[in-house]
């Protein structure tokens, strides 16, 4: 697959502003397309949209096919009179600038589960309907994932491991009484997927008729606590009560000094394989319904991955590669979807096995630019500089795991920045800081010759370390960060238009008069 010359903007919903704590698919999301499509950007990049866990991050959710249900507008349910006036009358002064998550999902929760007591009790045959419907199209994996949130509900959170045993390892009687036993919560949880669903498609429906596709993320692994987990067993290198004894990770890099212990089970490969790889394309159908072009990351696991023994300390110094299931699965996904539109997040350790995947599936990688300047003064053959790129590739000044541009060059190392400096024929200016290297770094990426260009908001918006989204091993504290509206101005606007038409990535028509000059 060969992505067209394009660019866009790589911003989780979670980070839109409005009233409710935290961003979601109402009014400031479809202002956010509105965005993209009057500045000539084709593609809206985000993470995976999945129901987050542990940590509060999107790649360690309940389910690979599920939806966060935090993510649901509280005013499109209004317009439907799923809420009613009162029901947000008294919301709570959440910070605007970041996201509070504990006191936002008590809060947005309860006024769910308000919603579906309004449901309950409406005599509107279309919703009931719609709410049939999609129960039925999505039998697969909803019965399995909302009778587990519903268990899990009853048993105040613990992870499904530390329940009793005839339902933690799913006896017939235990799944037949827990069944009976949680049959209320067993609805609401399919009536709020419901809700995502419907306010999601109609989101990326109305950006798609706005020339806008969605660039979507799927972790390669699992979260150990979730519905797919719990529910597949078989699937996954669990002991015989259902723990694991290894466990995903990367060796030392350049985020981490002892690497990172992601603690994710590791697959199967082989029983995947004797079935033809079905749980995985079922996953990658679900998610090409949701996106239109999909980021697989970590994408070197599919060549070789990390396998890290369980241990108490955390650390991933301590492991060894293991053999992935190669062009094969890729095969079997291509046989049964068809020519699938895939970037493959090649970052980190990348060897000759994983760039063969790569290139015999015709898959777009990814470069950063951050990555590019450490070695700039001796070698200047590395692959993320811009003049050693070829076409199918997607470029990035950061990525959600990285400083904003302006946080790290402030931050780097003094030959680094030296390196940085030169690239960009600014050795001897007196006034060089972050704002004007991220200003750069941004043009520097769309000059360049890869068919895309994606730049974080943040890097966008030239803002510091604070408007990072996550940092690596560290366990709390990420995800929150949220955008001042007022921050995509007019000059803003017309820059990135600007840029984005001298750099051939988006062409408009010739009856549409340009925007103003800008200074992007």
């Amino acid at each position: 697959m060969i992505l067209e010359r394009a660019g866009g903007i790589l911003l989780h919903p979670t980070s839109f502003p409005g009233p409710y704590g935290i961003g979601d698919f109402g009014r400031e999301a479809y202002h956010f397309v509105d965005f993209l499509h009057e500045t000539g950007q084709t593609l809206w990049q985000i993470l995976p949209l999945a129901p987050t866990g542990y940590g509060d991050s999107p790649y360690a959710a309940f389910s690979a096919f599920a939806g966060n249900p935090l993510l649901i507008s509280p005013d499109l349910l209004g317009d439907e009179g799923l809420l009613l006036p009162e029901d947000l009358q008294h919301v709570p002064l959440f910070p605007a600038e970041r996201v509070d998550y504990g006191p936002v999902i008590q809060w947005k929760m309860e006024l769910l589960r308000r919603s579906y007591h309004h449901f309950q009790r409406s005599t509107n045959a279309q919703l009931q309907q719609e709410l049939a419907q999609f129960e039925a199209e999505n039998s697969s994996w909803l019965e399995e994932y909302a009778l587990f949130m519903a268990i899990k509900a009853a048993h105040g959170g613990i992870i499904w491991s530390d329940w009793a045993p005839e339902i933690a390892l799913r006896r017939p009687e235990g799944l037949s009484m827990w069944r009976s036993k949680v049959e209320a919560e067993f609805g609401f949880q399919k009536y709020i997927q419901y809700l995502f669903f419907k306010q999601w498609l109609a989101l990326k429906s109305y950006a798609n008729s706005h020339q806008v596709k969605i660039v979507g993320d799927i972790p390669i692994f699992v979260a150990y606590d979730s519905a797919d987990v719990w529910a597949h067993p078989e699937l996954f290198s669990l002991d015989a009560h259902g723990r694991t004894t290894v466990v995903a990770g990367v060796p030392p890099d350049y985020f981490s000094a002892t690497g990172q212990y992601w603690g994710n089970p590791l697959y199967r490969w082989d029983v995947l394989a004797a079935s033809g790889y079905r749980w995985w394309i079922a996953r990658l159908r679900q998610v090409f319904r949701l996106y239109d072009i999909v980021r697989l990351d970590h994408f070197r696991g599919f060549a070789a991955y990390w396998e890290v023994p369980v241990n108490a300390e955390q650390t991933a110094a301590h492991g060894r590669w293991v053999p992935g299931p190669g062009v094969p699965f890729f095969e079997a996904v291509r046989n049964a979807l068809g020519d699938p539109p895939i970037i493959a997040e090649d970052l980190g350790v990348i060897t000759p096995d994983v760039v063969e995947i790569r290139e015999t599936m015709g898959f777009p990688g990814m470069r950063v630019l951050q990555f590019a300047f450490g070695a700039f003064e001796t070698d200047a053959t590395d692959p993320y500089l811009p003049h050693n790129f070829d076409n199918n590739t997607v470029v990035y000044t950061g990525t959600h795991d990285n400083d904003t541009t302006v946080g790290w060059y402030v931050t780097a190392s003094e030959h680094e920045q030296r390196n940085v400096r030169h690239y960009l024929e600014l050795d001897n200016r007196d006034d060089v800081d972050g704002a004007l290297i991220g200003h750069k770094l941004v043009r520097l990426a769309y000059g360049s010759v890869a068919n895309t260009a994606i730049v974080p908001l943040p890097d966008l918006l030239g803002l510091g370390g604070a408007a990072r989204m996550n940092r690596p091993g560290r366990a709390d504290g990420n995800w929150s960060w949220r955008y001042d509206p007022s921050s995509l101005t007019a000059e803003l606007r017309a820059g990135l238009r600007d840029m984005t038409i001298l750099f051939a990535r988006y062409l408009p028509p010739r009856d549409r008069p340009l925007k103003g000059q800008g200074n992007i």
